[in-house]
């Protein structure tokens, strides 16, 4: 067109050219449109995608993973960490893409205007691009730490939140604001190094694209002059030029925060490809399954503490239809041996068998189903109290869970709730009063009708009329069943079929509660202790 202006000859090409670059431009409108809605609902499934396999990676990891990582870390991967990913994907990542593509394209058009004008252009633009090696790579070790430093923020206030009672309790509000405001400050440290990294970085991208210009307006001068290209060819290569440098600037922008979107992301895809430290899944399902338990000479320490043994050559069996009760003082052992029941950890040595076979021949979700455990504080979820005693079963009718909240004492006190059934139990349950909350956990594990239930002073909420109903029920039922009994009552210990005694992480006794009096031992001394103690209290002690 600037040589037609030159020499107005052949006026054709002049609307020619006027008609092909409205083509393009209405071309390149409709092709824009179509490719924003294709990235944005790309990228939108990427990030759902994304957060939902995350979350089924973590789950699927052992126990000792969430004994070693933080509670507030993995809520940051899951929640902070993808958002900030997506977000920074969406946008640079499409800008990356699109300047990239124009990049390509206006190359073409420049080689063919000027071959040595073009190879001017690309050595200049090598040059330029170290910059953007050199500041994206401290960009993506800066983002790292960055959301480290979040993670540990998040950390701390999820651990004062979730502690309120304590950090009320010990008046102790100033201090935890104080350590949160600590780490918030070095997240404001790490912030201010971004934001002097993201200056210079602006300050050197201008730099290099102000001296890529001049360099090319200076070499294309001379090449009119020597009459290597005409005049409205090098007009021509300047206007593609000038696109081409601020496709260049684009980019020298764009990539830094692509790769601190990558640094950001660093920790999520290495829990999502983490390979769980967990034995084979077993695939063992029978149909008839007796709950008969065997511990053979087991012995388990906790990852965190090796040194420390648990359980020492522990062995003792479980029978089906009996009520065997564990007793013991703190730290005796009993905790560990329902963790192992449950399959969280693995003994270092020993066996454990149901029916004579390994557990872990077992399939998980089969064994899941027969084996059922109500804890001394038992978590519930903020849910309805029906959708917390039908947790992991799917939609139960609402009389089978009547019927399993009846047998546990719940079904009067749930009446009186508001909402009844539907009520909700808040977070972690805490609408509900202890003794509430123990009877809605063992309703839920009543609903399960397990082969296997696994009392860990279960009962200890719970006030003495409530407490007879409750052992009562158990004890009928446990005809049926096998249950592991943990209680520090003596009167509820003395009822069972048999009776084991931990100490140490060792079974010291073995009996029945009349033969284990006789005997003299750590079982009547515990029992002394605790009837000196009602004695003290003013209680009267069980017969």
């Amino acid at each position: 067109m600037t040589d037609w202006i030159h020499s107005k000859e052949n006026p054709s090409i002049f609307w020619m050219t006027i008609v092909t670059m409205a083509l393009i431009t209405l071309s390149s409108a409709v092709t824009e449109f179509i490719c924003d809605c294709i990235f944005s609902v790309t990228m939108s499934l990427v990030h759902i995608k994304t957060q939902g396999q995350l979350l089924r990676s973590v789950l699927q990891q052992e126990i000792t993973f969430f004994d070693t990582v933080p509670a507030g870390d993995i809520t940051s991967r899951v929640t902070t960490d993808i958002t900030a990913m997506s977000e920074a994907l969406s946008h640079n990542l499409s800008l990356l893409m699109w300047y990239l593509m124009r990049l390509v394209f206006l190359f073409i058009y420049m080689v063919i205007l000027s071959t040595k004008l073009t190879l001017y252009t690309v050595l200049c633009l090598l040059v330029i691009t170290i910059v953007p090696q050199v500041t994206g790579a401290h960009s993506q070790s800066l983002a790292t730490r960055i959301q480290e430093s979040l993670s540990k923020v998040q950390q701390a206030a999820q651990e004062t939140f979730s502690n309120m009672r304590t950090v009320r309790s010990f008046a102790n509000e100033d201090g935890e604001c104080l350590r949160y405001e600590g780490k918030l400050d070095v997240t404001y440290q790490l912030n201010k190094i971004e934001a002097m990294a993201y200056c210079w970085t602006m300050v050197a991208n201008n730099f290099s694209g102000l001296a890529l210009k001049v360099s090319i307006l200076y070499f294309g001068g001379r090449l009119v002059t020597c009459e290597e290209m005409s005049g409205g060819e090098l007009v021509s290569f300047v206007l593609y030029e000038l696109q081409f440098v601020t496709a260049v600037e684009v980019l020298l922008h764009t990539y830094p925060d692509v790769r601190k979107a990558v640094g950001s992301s660093q920790k999520i895809f290495e829990y999502m490809d983490r390979t769980p430290q967990k034995p084979q899944p077993g695939t063992l399902s029978p149909n008839d399954l007796e709950g008969h338990i065997t511990f053979s000479n087991v012995t388990f320490s906790y990852p965190r503490r090796p040194q420390h043994l648990a359980l020492q050559d522990v062995s003792f069996e479980l029978k089906p239809g009996k009520v065997t009760a564990l007793v013991g003082a703190c730290d005796a052992g009993k905790t560990t041996v329902v963790n192992l029941l449950l399959r969280l950890y693995e003994p270092q040595s020993g066996q454990i068998l149901l029916d004579g076979r390994p557990i872990s021949h077992y399939e998980n979700q089969y064994y899941r189903r027969k084996v059922s455990v109500v804890n001394q504080e038992p978590i519930l979820t903020a849910r309805s109290i029906k959708d917390n005693i039908s947790y992991g079963l799917g939609e139960k009718s609402l009389k089978s869970v009547q019927e399993a909240a009846m047998a546990a004492s719940a079904h009067d006190f749930i009446l009186e709730k508001p909402s009844s059934y539907q009520t909700g139990a808040g977070q972690k349950g805490e609408l509900l009063s202890g003794g509430q909350r123990q009877r809605v956990a063992l309703a839920r594990a009543l609903l399960r009708d397990p082969k296997i239930l696994i009392l860990d002073d279960a009962t200890s909420s719970l006030d003495a009329d409530t407490e007879l109903k409750i052992q009562n029920t158990l004890y009928s039922r446990g005809r049926r069943q096998t249950v592991l009994l943990i209680s520090h009552r003596m009167n509820v210990i003395e009822k069972a079929d048999h009776i084991l005694v931990l100490e140490d992480g060792r079974i010291t006794e073995a009996g029945k509660h009349q033969q284990l009096l006789a005997q003299g031992g750590r079982y009547q001394e515990l029992r002394d202790k605790q009837l000196s103690s009602f004695q003290r209290s003013g209680q009267p002690a069980a017969s």
